[in-house]
């Protein structure tokens, strides 16, 4: 099956309550479309024109809904003084934090994204890829949030323990990184695309709610509300459980929120899709990477069956980022599903389909 609509001209007829082809549909192919572009990862951290050109081949590939430059989630933190891991084809890993050494925290300053670590080579390849693409898909620059980079700066483990032990350093190294991520979003805006934000660390399943909302959401909310006073929508991803803190996330004025594939993404529905459009939720491990094109396609019907009427509207998505060796045959499987559901949906005809799985 084939597209008749860009997914630029499928996102505006949807929101105009009009016919569309399909619904929006984003596998998320993140770092696997080197396999496609044929190149090797670790060609992104030098090379803009790389991560540009993988991304754009991946989409004329498969012809999903959003495109966006974002390669692991150390950029930042490196920049501003992280030691980062970088395997010669697979996904970057932190190696230390910026500080050994929590009295020095005065000495973290905000990354200039045009000069320091890899950030400049990200916004160079925004650049080549809304010009090549930005007529016809939505383009993103990705970024990690504040809380998150502040734990790459301090230490995953350390961080939480200073929680309790030393919490205004905590708070030093969340307003320096929003400083950073300040800086990085009204490059990414200059450059003519749409921040998104992933704030992995801010699951219910790293801290829970009540350490969210004393050391995270001040800072993510400034970041949203910043992006958003540019005219800006913020899709914003948390990884692992997060319902104990879906009000707080849709109180920030979000306008897309995509959940993990461990969220009842029914319930989701239910409880924020009145007031922020949902993206989810197909398991990127289980069904994406170790399923069948035949797992796949059942795990989106049941995802739209869940979700599609959500009042906000709703987009197929994986629950985060796939896996680099995620089948192909697997990502063209999301694609022909949604192609096949169709828009407007139609219930009866959905549940036919699901039950013939």
């Amino acid at each position: 099956m084939k597209d008749k609509m860009t997914p630029l001209e499928r996102a505006k007829a949807i929101a105009k309550g009009e016919r569309a082809d399909r619904l929006p549909c984003n596998p998320n192919v993140a770092n696997g479309v080197a396999r496609i572009y044929g190149c090797k990862i670790s060609e992104f951290n030098s090379s803009a024109r790389t991560i540009a050109a993988a991304q754009i081949a991946s989409y004329r590939r498969f012809g999903y809904d959003g495109v966006r430059i974002f390669t692991d989630l150390f950029a930042w933190a490196e920049a501003m003084g992280a030691k980062v891991y970088f395997p010669e084809d697979n996904t970057a890993d932190l190696a230390a934090p910026a500080l050994d050494d929590i009295a020095k925290s005065d000495s973290l300053v905000p990354a200039d994204p045009y000069k320091d670590g890899r950030l400049s080579v990200h916004i160079e390849a925004m650049k080549y890829l809304v010009d090549e693409l930005g007529t016809e898909v939505p383009c993103a620059g990705g970024m990690v949030g504040p809380f998150t980079n502040a734990f790459f700066l301090l230490g995953i483990k350390k961080m939480s323990k200073l929680f309790f032990t030393n919490p205004e350093v905590v708070h030093r190294a969340c307003q320096v990184s929003l400083e950073t991520c300040l800086r990085y979003a009204q490059a990414i805006i200059d450059a003519g695309l749409t921040p998104t934000i992933s704030e992995p660390m801010s699951s219910c399943t790293v801290v829970g709610p009540k350490h969210f909302r004393e050391f995270a959401e001040p800072y993510l909310k400034k970041l949203v509300q910043y992006i958003t006073a540019q005219g800006k929508p913020v899709t914003m991803h948390i990884c692992g459980k997060t319902e104990k803190i879906w009000e707080d996330i849709v109180a920030m004025g979000v306008a897309g929120f995509s959940v993990d594939n461990v969220v009842d993404l029914q319930k989701c529905k239910e409880q924020i899709g009145d007031r922020v459009k949902i993206l989810g939720h197909v398991d990127p491990s289980a069904v994406m990477y170790a399923g069948s094109p035949a797992d796949v396609r059942e795990a989106v019907f049941k995802c739209v069956q869940q979700a599609w009427d959500a009042p906000k509207g709703y987009v197929i998505m994986s629950g985060c980022s796939l896996p680099v060796e995620t089948p192909l045959g697997n990502i063209e499987a999301m694609m022909e599903a949604a192609r096949e559901i169709g828009y407007p949906i139609d219930p009866e005809k959905l549940n036919k389909m699901l039950s013939s799985c």
